[in-house]
């Protein structure tokens, strides 16, 4: 009786109906997002961060701006009872903390760039939404498509060039989301002797003589294309150059590590094949 009573005053007060209540989703990172909308989740959101691009549907949510430059006061503006985030994302610890004093539960993933830490994510996401069984489906979809990767032989050098107009050109170092796909498909990073990113000089990228250049498709029309990369002092010099061997991807799909992991470690693998045809 004691028990029945206090239900009813449970449901009366709301308690109950807050807990069983299904969350109301912001995502702060473009692979969580791809990860709710693989899970069935996508009619949870009430706002993404603009990285948050696939599945196109995703785009007709509102937007809470960048993950960097997130304030609280726009994602607390769509009244989430949720927040969902990476470490990788950086926003701002300050910011995350501001939507936990409102009462609202945050939940910063870390995210492993490799298969087992794409499917720990899927795992994760899945156990904060409360909907761990669903996880498994997509997880054996993740290593069945990754098992049919055919890697590229020879392990040929590639050079990461992360671009944004020729007044920003970076390589990656080791360490980076890139190197592991790059490494995942068959290839080796050209340029190993460093960590993270630095800004490309002509001496060390002639140094590093690539076989493959390899850049985001935004990166390489910031160049103007082909023609454009080629300009760059020290490319013409580079087996890439010389073969135009240049290959661009989708940046989220190429550094995400989504469940679209095999799609991704696929396309890239036979872009950097030697044998494949040049831009």
């Amino acid at each position: 009786m004691k028990h029945f009573l206090l239900v009813l005053v449970l449901l009366a007060s709301g308690v109950v109906r807050a807990q069983t209540a299904p969350p109301r989703i912001v995502s702060l990172d473009g692979t969580v997002s791809e990860i709710l909308s693989d899970l069935g989740l996508e009619n949870r959101l009430v706002g993404v961060d603009v990285t948050s691009t696939y599945p196109e549907s995703l785009k007709k949510l509102p937007k809470v701006g960048h993950n960097r430059t997130i304030s609280a006061e726009g994602v607390l503006a769509q009244q989430p009872t949720l927040v969902l985030t990476t470490e990788k994302a950086g926003t701002k610890a300050e910011v995350l903390d501001q939507i936990r004093s409102a009462g609202v539960q945050v939940v910063s993933f870390r995210q492993e760039f490799s298969v087992e830490g794409t499917k720990k994510l899927i795992n994760d996401v899945a156990a904060a939404c409360r909907v761990p069984s669903k996880a498994k489906a997509l997880t054996r979809r993740v290593d069945t498509e990754v098992a049919k990767v055919q890697k590229a032989t020879g392990k040929p050098k590639v050079l990461f060039i992360y671009a944004r107009g020729t007044g920003t050109m970076l390589v990656a170092g080791t360490g980076t989301p890139v190197e592991k796909m790059i490494e995942l498909a068959g290839g080796q990073n050209a340029t190993p002797q460093f960590t993270d990113f630095k800004p490309l000089t002509t001496e060390a990228l002639v140094a590093a003589d690539p076989d493959v250049i390899l850049l985001f498709d935004s990166g390489l029309e910031s160049l103007g294309g082909p023609a454009g990369l080629m300009s760059v002092p020290g490319i013409a010099q580079t087996k890439a150059g010389k073969n135009r061997k240049f290959v661009t991807m989708d940046g989220h799909l190429l550094t995400g590590f989504t469940p679209r992991l095999g799609k991704a470690l696929s396309e890239l693998s036979k872009e950097i094949a030697l044998t494949g045809r040049p831009l």
